[in-house]
């Protein structure tokens, strides 16, 4: 009986029944990763009930061996220094092949440096279990999880330990530290090279919105679009439904009045705190239109250049290397339009890094950006100044 347990499991499983649970197991680990430790204890974008926290440092200790404080430092350090030499996982800095393969190895190492945790991993779990069960005993959980394995499915246990050991440093470690600043779409042009890596946000739970979530961190929900999907952001709902999470933080949504045709303090406050919708509204409705128009009009071999130069005119200017700098310079030198748009939306940029200015001067600021935007003659930038009076603070 015992040797016939060891061998095929006391659940003599089939093979999709055993996929099944592979499914099932790895995709819990994946929500206990985005929902406990990403989005509620590193960034404090929402609360749990205790029944449900303590439910999935259970669970991460079973099939992970993740310390907490760990996880949220090096996490917040990720943020503080994106890009820099001190980002603990930069495929920028350490090359893709790098971060992708060898991401845990790189968490590893951060996770050694007790300066990181001393000054990012603040808050985190300090009880009795943490200490004693969750840091003390971590690989007490992780080997637990391979008898429970080897009890349920026999041998082929041993393979699903192994399939859930590898799933977070690949998913996690490789492929979100990695492709989320190396390829993909972007809504924001923030100053890091952040990406969405799919807008079907299921099988990293997501975290396929890097971009969205590096724009607004502190956001419980991390798609930004109606048709990206978070799976993470569904479970949090549900929880909240049954008392068993609540929301404190997501991102900010444009307030627009239609009725509203001037411009004030209200604008400033409201342009400011939607900034990135914005320029990102900049990005479709102006520079979209003036590329399209301009091409329209231009040759053969100067539409190609500005279609290739199309995305350097949206790229966030730090993220620039010498050759695209060349490339951009060369395209707006020769097109008036071109040179115009990008210079506004430079200026644009420019007015909300201006914190220590007071409102009132802001709020000049930006009326006379607007009143030289709408005597360019172009008529999307126009259209474009003239809608910035609608935005507001008001809700009612």
């Amino acid at each position: 009986m015992l040797i016939e347990i060891f061998v095929n499991g006391y659940l003599q499983a089939s093979f999709w029944e055993i996929v099944l649970y592979v499914l099932a197991v790895t995709h819990l680990t994946i929500v206990s990763v985005t929902v406990f430790l990403h989005r509620f204890q590193a960034h404090r974008a929402l609360e749990l009930h205790p029944v449900m926290s303590q439910g999935f440092r259970v669970w991460l200790w079973l099939s992970t061996g993740i310390v907490t404080k760990e996880w949220v430092a090096i996490h917040r350090k990720h943020h503080a220094k994106c890009e820099t030499a001190e980002d603990p996982h930069s495929p920028q800095l350490f090359g893709i092949r790098k971060v992708l393969w060898q991401g845990a190895e790189l968490y590893r190492a951060e996770a050694k440096n007790t300066q990181t945790l001393q000054s990012y991993g603040m808050g985190t779990p300090d009880d009795w279990l943490e200490k004693y069960i969750y840091t003390g005993a971590r690989y007490w959980g992780v080997s637990a999880m391979l008898l429970i394995n080897v009890f349920l499915f026999g041998l082929v246990g041993i393979a699903i330990w192994g399939i859930q050991m590898i799933w977070i440093p690949f998913w996690a470690a490789g492929v979100i530290n990695g492709i989320g600043h190396w390829w993909g779409y972007r809504h924001y042009e923030v100053p890091d090279a952040s990406t969405n890596i799919f807008p079907i946000g299921i099988l990293i739970g997501g975290e396929e919105f890097h971009n969205n979530h590096h724009t607004y961190p502190n956001s419980a929900k991390l798609s930004s679009r109606w048709w990206e999907f978070d799976i993470g952001w569904f479970y949090i709902r549900l929880m909240a439904l049954f008392k068993l999470a609540a929301v404190k933080k997501v991102a900010p949504r444009p307030v627009i009045a239609a009725d509203k045709t001037e411009l004030d303090v209200d604008t400033v406050r409201a342009v400011i705190l939607n900034r990135f919708q914005v320029m990102y509204r900049f990005r479709k409705d102006v520079i979209a239109t003036v590329v399209k128009d301009e091409m329209a009009k231009a040759d053969k071999s100067l539409g190609v250049l500005i279609s290739r130069a199309k995305k350097l005119l949206v790229r966030e200017e730090s993220l620039l290397d010498e050759e695209a700098r060349a490339k951009l310079q060369s395209v707006i030198s020769s097109n008036d339009a071109l040179n115009t748009i990008y210079q506004f939306k430079q200026q644009l940029q420019a007015l909300w890094q201006r914190s220590a200015t007071s409102q009132e001067n802001l709020l000049h600021a930006l009326e006379d950006w607007c009143r030289r935007a709408q005597a360019t003659r172009i008529k999307a930038l126009e259209d474009f100044a003239q809608s910035l009076s609608q935005y507001t603070v008001r809700t009612a």
